[in-house]
C-alpha cells in the first residue's frame, strides 16, 4: 500500500472511530498526533481536516445523490468511506481523481460489506461527472 494509500486508512480509521465514539473527528486526530503510535501521516490529517470543514456540503452531496440510501441507513464504514473520498475527489485538485476513486473503492473492498465497492464506485463517479457543475 502507497503512503497515501496509509494515510487514507488511517483518515477512515480516525473518522470511523470519531462517529463510534460521537466525538469530533478533529478530537480523535489531536489524539492521535500526540500519542504518535502508530504515527499520523501529514496526508492523513489533511483529510481529516478537510472532512470536518465540509462536512455540512460532503454530506449533503451524498444524501443528494445516493439513491435510495438516507446517511442513516449506510453502513458507518460507508458513510466515512465516502466522506473521506469525497473530499479528496472534490476539494484536492491536485490528485488524480481516478486514483481518489479506486483507493477509496478498494479500502470499501477490504472493509465494508460486499455491496459496498460498487455503491462507492457508483457515487464517487458521479461526483467525478458533476464536479465542474457542483458549487462547493
Amino acid at each position: 500500500m502507497s503512503a497515501r494509500g496509509k494515510a487514507r486508512r488511517r483518515a477512515l480509521d480516525i473518522l470511523f472511530e470519531a462517529e463510534a465514539r460521537s466525538e469530533d473527528p478533529l478530537s480523535v486526530l489531536a489524539e492521535r498526533l500526540e500519542r504518535a503510535e502508530p504515527p499520523v501521516n501529514e496526508y492523513t490529517t489533511t483529510i481529516v481536516e478537510g472532512v470536518c470543514r465540509h462536512r455540512a456540503r460532503i454530506d449533503e452531496l451524498i444524501t443528494a445523490y445516493a439513491d435510495g440510501w438516507t446517511l442513516d441507513r449506510m453502513p458507518a464504514v460507508d458513510r466515512n468511506l465516502l466522506r473521506g473520498g469525497t473530499y479528496e475527489l472534490l476539494w484536492m485538485p491536485d490528485v488524480p481523481e481516478g486514483v481518489v476513486i479506486s483507493e477509496w473503492v478498494s479500502l470499501a473492498s477490504e472493509l465494508s460489506t460486499d455491496e459496498s465497492p460498487q455503491f462507492v464506485n457508483g457515487l464517487m463517479a458521479r461526483f467525478k461527472q458533476l464536479k465542474p457543475s457542483l458549487t462547493l
